[in-house]
């Protein structure tokens, strides 16, 4: 699967090229500071993984990345370019494509008609020309192979697939519609082992055909698996940015845990 997907990987993105990078990026709503002094760096073949509980500021760093929310401190770069996105249509048109946990799929549309929710393809101005209905089942079911994902029938409804393979649905489609960059918000958070390990696949694949991931999640063991730099929030601040080669999966899951507030804790308990 990560061959074939490998094999229409776009020829332009250099592997190791920083692609997105925050330098001391902040964000504050009103009196409330959800981000301070981040630097986080994506690179084109590599997957950096962002972890933390809920609060730590996971979500704030998704939609600032992904047009929702603009940054009010530091500098956010694309492509070594200083940006400042004023919505998601911008961000997308950069490149960056955000998979919710939602999805944001129809359960009761069809495979191909979610692929290319949005950005039909017609014989002239959506929404009064007709479908090119034929073209974009082809493209879906082509887009979908490439990635190792093959459903009984282009036709049925979306929510008949299981959670992986919406998971995947949603990878595929980002891919074909140009996306260089890739984040991903708690891919693997309601899925079982099975279908959390079709989900890590589908991001390796994606790894190695040259984009650059963001992969955010609570779980440091599905992180590890798949990530090739490591940052760990809390409050709102990187208690943890590790290379792959300078962090094992033990000190991972102890910062994720709590570390020395939990070895404190445990302390206490015992007394």
């Amino acid at each position: 699967m990560t061959d074939t997907l490998a094999e229409h990987a776009d020829p332009h993105l250099q592997r190791g090229k920083t692609l997105i990078e925050m330098v001391d990026v902040g964000k504050t709503y009103g009196a409330i500071r959800a981000l301070k002094g981040i630097n986080l760096t994506v690179n084109a073949g590599e997957v950096t993984c962002v972890l933390g509980d809920n609060g730590a500021g996971k979500s704030t760093l998704i939609k600032i990345m992904s047009g929702l929310h603009p940054h009010n401190e530091g500098q956010l770069l694309v492509d070594d370019t200083p940006v400042h996105f004023s919505s998601p249509r911008e961000s997308l048109d950069h490149g960056i494509a955000t998979v919710y946990q939602d999805l944001a799929v129809v359960s009761l549309m069809e495979v191909w008609r979610n692929f290319f929710l949005g950005s039909e393809l017609t014989t002239g101005s959506y929404p009064l020309a007709p479908l090119k209905t034929k073209q974009m089942k082809e493209i879906a079911d082509t887009e979908l192979r490439k990635m190792g994902v093959v459903v009984k029938d282009i036709d049925q409804p979306i929510g008949t697939l299981s959670g992986g393979q919406r998971q995947c649905v949603a990878i595929a489609r980002a891919v074909y519609f140009g996306a260089r960059v890739l984040i991903l918000d708690e891919p693997t958070a309601a899925l079982g082992v099975k279908q959390s390990g079709v989900v890590l696949k589908y991001t390796a694949a994606a790894r190695d055909a040259g984009l650059g991931v963001v992969f955010i999640t609570h779980n440091p063991h599905h992180a590890y698996l798949v990530g090739n730099h490591f940052i760990i929030l809390k409050l709102g601040q990187a208690v943890l940015d590790k290379k792959r080669s300078q962090v094992e999966l033990d000190e991972l899951t102890r910062q994720m845990a709590g570390g020395d507030e939990l070895t404190e804790l445990s302390h206490e308990l015992q007394r």
